[in-house]
């Protein structure tokens, strides 16, 4: 029972993180039409960005309150400028896509590479809360609590942004009908522009958080894209409930992977990814 709690409340820990992660590219892909792979490169900057205040005496958590604001001027501005440009001149929204696509693999060398010129390939770390909590018998860090409760707040309060908020409204329609949206009073382009950064703001969020739990480094960034695209995959592209339980769920088993064999957690996530397409491509919970 204590092996079990440990996987299972490990997973969720972890997979609160998963969920913000995931919640960003499912604005960005699954409102805006862009496939980011350069999301994971918004998380890594967010990431080191803490390090770098915590090395100079700012508490990690009240990092988040530069960093979000931040990553999200940085990500709306990256979709006026380059996304929306492509989207205008684009013949159709598949071209579109694929043209965005493209340029969001150039964003990601880009970005990528700026993180090595400035920090370097060797991975760091802080510590920070190093105290332990008793669950259930399994003993958890209290960084990993925090940043996993830090995380799941963060992902309550967006949602009821979208659901009851004027602009959250805006998006939503945005992402049913854009045409009709647009009829309707909606500026599609700074729509579209405000949900690229949001995305960016949370990846820069839960890079802080990683920060708190564990190493970071500069090529840290495409093995959590990766992740975030299987799970929006798993709840449904554009499915912004879908995607934070769907966090969850991926955080389970791949903690439970990785107490069989850690060298199989990453592949358990491509396994999934091809299972879902092949049995349920809309997701566990649609659009």
């Amino acid at each position: 029972m204590e092996h079990f709690l440990s996987i299972f409340i490990g997973g969720l820990l972890i997979g609160g993180i998963y969920s913000l992660v995931s919640m960003g590219l499912s604005l960005q892909y699954g409102v805006a039409k862009v496939l980011n792979i350069a999301h994971g490169e918004f998380l890594m900057i967010g990431a080191f960005l803490t390090f770098v205040l915590q090395q100079n005496g700012v508490d990690p958590l009240l990092t988040v309150v530069i960093i979000a604001p931040l990553m999200f001027i940085v990500g709306f501005i990256i979709y006026r400028t380059i996304f929306t440009t492509i989207r205008l001149k684009a013949s159709n929204p598949g071209v579109f896509e694929s043209n965005a696509l493209l340029a969001a693999f150039g964003l990601y060398f880009i970005v990528q590479n700026i993180g090595r010129l400035i920090w370097g390939t060797t991975p760091q770390s802080y510590s920070y809360l190093p105290g332990t909590v008793s669950l259930g018998g399994a003993l958890f860090n209290d960084s990993r609590l925090v940043a996993a409760a830090f995380a799941i707040a963060v992902g309550a309060a967006f949602y009821l942004y979208l659901a009851r908020a004027r602009t959250g409204k805006a998006i939503r329609a945005a992402a049913q009908d854009p045409t009709t949206a647009g009829l309707m009073g909606v500026n599609i382009n700074n729509t579209l522009a405000l949900c690229f950064g949001f995305g960016a703001a949370m990846a820069g969020v839960a890079g802080a958080l990683i920060s708190v739990c564990y190493p970071i480094s500069t090529t840290m960034g495409l093995g959590y894209t990766v992740i975030a695209i299987v799970v929006i995959t798993l709840g449904g592209l554009g499915s912004i409930p879908g995607s934070f339980i769907g966090g969850f769920i991926l955080g389970v088993i791949g903690t439970a992977v990785t107490s069989w064999d850690a060298g199989l957690s990453v592949a358990s996530y491509y396994v999934i990814f091809v299972i879902l397409l092949l049995v349920r491509p809309k997701g566990l919970f649609g659009k």
